[in-house]
């Protein structure tokens, strides 16, 4: 029997074994919370999911949604649905993602919100979408296409360049947004040709292109699905890609630099986004669904059909990918003069 030492001051015996440490405050308020997340990520996803997107029905981001959906409903059980908030270069859905914040609400995101967007807005209300809603994946890209309706006397770069100095009054263009890759190749365009362009944004691809098919402006530089069928048809024509090479879905077309604006090279590329709170295992198990379904046959075909390219990038390779894009495009934004507040 072990010897006791003198009784202390609280009448207890030195040898006595001691009260368990107290577990700190922050450590008893966060247990239920790591209890519920345990619980849940083995299980997700427990209901619908919901894809926040920054075009209208038939816009890319929709579009792309569509696609990958069987593949998603197939491999996590879960229906899904597309919610559109289309405007702000795709800084609207991101922000809006990020507010939800469930572990089941996410974006598609692409170079206007993740590329360009960080530099041309200037007042984001603290948001900062590389921060806020970081990527998920890669999945593909796709080369921007110059239009113009097709009874416009125009079939060249050096077509349209006359067209704009003969009638300044009409040299106008429309994007999907302020801060969207088609905002920022028209300026590109402009200053390359040393022509004065006036920028009509629009609130997604479908409006915009349908603006160029409306008449209500002279051209657009955007993503090639939306127009293509109008191009097909003859409605619209297709001047050049805006890919320093050769799209290989439209080898017949010229690229833009080919036809004399230099050193034009601007490809679409998207990607999923989700909210930075969202659990690691979420993030992983989303991004395996949808990188196996850009290596299937069947959906590399459907993105063929709107001319996109697979190119799939993992979760840590997208994020380093997305900040060098960042760099890579603000010196072009100041040089633009463009900004939005």
């Amino acid at each position: 029997m072990p010897t006791c030492g003198p009784r202390r001051r609280n009448g207890r015996p030195s040898c006595a074994p001691r009260a368990p440490r107290l577990t700190s405050r922050r450590a008893l308020l966060a247990l239920p919370l790591l209890a519920g997340l345990a619980r849940a990520q083995p299980s997700w996803p427990d209901r619908p999911l919901r894809f926040i997107v920054s075009a209208q029905v038939g816009g890319v981001s929709d579009i792309l949604v569509r696609i990958f959906e069987s593949r998603l409903r197939e491999r996590l059980g879960q229906p899904l649905y597309v919610d559109p908030r289309p405007g702000g270069g795709g800084l609207i859905a991101a922000e809006t993602a990020m507010r939800a914040n469930d572990a089941h609400s996410f974006t598609v995101n692409h170079i206007a919100s993740h590329g360009i967007g960080p530099s041309l807005y200037r007042n984001r209300g603290g948001f900062d979408p590389l921060r806020d809603m970081p990527g998920v994946c890669r999945v593909c890209a796709m080369p921007n296409v110059l239009i113009v309706r097709s009874e416009l006397p125009i079939r060249s770069v050096a077509d349209l360049v006359a067209h704009i100095r003969a009638h300044p009054d009409r040299a106008n263009f429309s994007s999907a947004g302020s801060g969207t890759s088609s905002h920022l190749s028209g300026i590109l365009f402009g200053q390359i040709m040393g022509v004065e362009v006036t920028h009509v944004p629009y609130r997604g691809t479908a409006p915009s292109m349908l603006a160029v098919l409306n008449g209500e402006v002279l051209f657009n530089i955007d993503n090639a699905p939306t127009s293509r069928p109008h191009v097909q048809s003859g409605a619209l024509r297709a001047i050049g890609v805006s890919t320093s090479k050769r799209a290989a879905m439209m080898p017949e077309l010229p690229s833009l630099a080919e036809q004399g604006v230099a050193g034009f090279d601007v490809a679409s590329w998207y990607g999923f986004a989700a909210p930075a709170a969202t659990p690691a295992p979420v993030v992983a198990k989303l991004a395996a669904v949808l990188l196996d379904a850009v290596a299937d046959p069947g959906i590399v075909a459907r993105l063929a059909e709107i001319g996109a390219e697979p190119w799939p990038l993992d979760t840590a390779g997208y994020n380093a990918f997305m900040r060098a894009e960042v760099a890579r495009w603000a010196p072009v934004v100041a040089a633009s003069g463009a900004t939005v507040d």
